[in-house]
């Protein structure tokens, strides 16, 4: 039996991926008429306080920074996404929020966690069938240690799009999805070679769109109730209809894709949030 053909025999039907920013969405209804009842002062300083507090969080620091959107449609009027470089500043961030004297007029109406998640379908069976060529035993130590050397090689690249900034663009699409599980189709029973073949595919459309949309996949297994969260960002918004249609046509999502509720909001400056209010 060759390496690969062994490696396919025994490998688990998981592929590797390494994971990076831990990522936060607040979707917020504004208690408009108990503000509306303030004072002009009060509104006013209350304001302040917020614009300045989230002013402070808008750029780029070492992986730690916050968004605000205004929600088009019913779903919400705020949308707030934090990237952070851990749970724990994930934590620190909803608190601090919430401490904020708008905190009190903010309702949540949902809200979703997950983490920057890079999954590596290409090289997981490469991987496995180079460490059986050297006699490594499956699920040994020793290689345990060499799947971690290599992801760690993995995060070492792939840095700039697990800790990605939020890109600076007019609006942002939020969706979480599933793979599809029981029915006739099932994404969960498939062979790891053919999932890696149709998410090959699948990502060859969202490289076309490279130049009009940026896209952050975060993974919410065991952490939210979908599998994965989906942002795209982009200074058009006609780019998500075009995008996510072509996409219904590619095999995964046409047969194997189930999608949540999808968010659209237009980006507000820290400076702009009176504007919303």
């Amino acid at each position: 039996m060759t390496p690969d053909a062994l490696a396919a025999a025994v490998m688990p039907p998981v592929p590797l991926s390494v994971e990076g920013a831990s990522v936060l969405h607040q979707m917020m209804r504004i208690r408009r008429p108990e503000f509306r009842a303030l004072s002009t002062v009060a509104r006013a300083e209350i304001l302040r306080e917020a614009s300045t507090a989230l002013a402070a969080l808008e750029h780029h620091a070492e992986g730690r920074q916050t968004a605000l959107f205004s929600l088009l449609g019913h779903k919400g009027d705020i949308l707030f996404v934090h990237f952070r470089r851990s749970f724990e500043e994930l934590d620190h961030a909803q608190r601090d929020l919430a401490r904020l004297a708008i905190g009190d007029f903010l309702e949540p109406t949902t809200s979703y966690l997950s983490i920057v998640e890079l999954g590596i379908y290409e090289s997981t069976s490469k991987i496995y069938g180079a460490l059986m060529e050297k006699g490594i035993q499956p699920y040994s130590d020793q290689w345990k240690q060499e799947i971690e050397a290599t992801l760690d090689r993995h995060r070492q690249a792939m840095a700039p799009r697990l800790w990605p900034e939020i890109p600076a663009t007019r609006y942002v699409c939020f969706y979480p999805m599933d793979r599809r599980r029981g029915e006739t189709k099932n994404w969960y029973e498939e062979s790891l070679a053919d999932r890696q073949r149709m998410m090959e595919k699948h990502g060859a459309i969202g490289r076309r769109y490279a130049g009009e949309v940026r896209q952050v996949i975060s993974g919410s297994i065991g952490l939210d109730d979908w599998e994965w969260g989906v942002d795209l960002f982009a200074n058009d918004p006609a780019v998500f209809k075009r995008l996510i249609y072509e996409m219904r046509f590619d095999e995964v999502s046409s047969i194997y894709a189930l999608f949540g509720s999808f968010y659209v909001g237009v980006r507000v400056a820290a400076a702009e949030l009176a504007g919303i209010v």
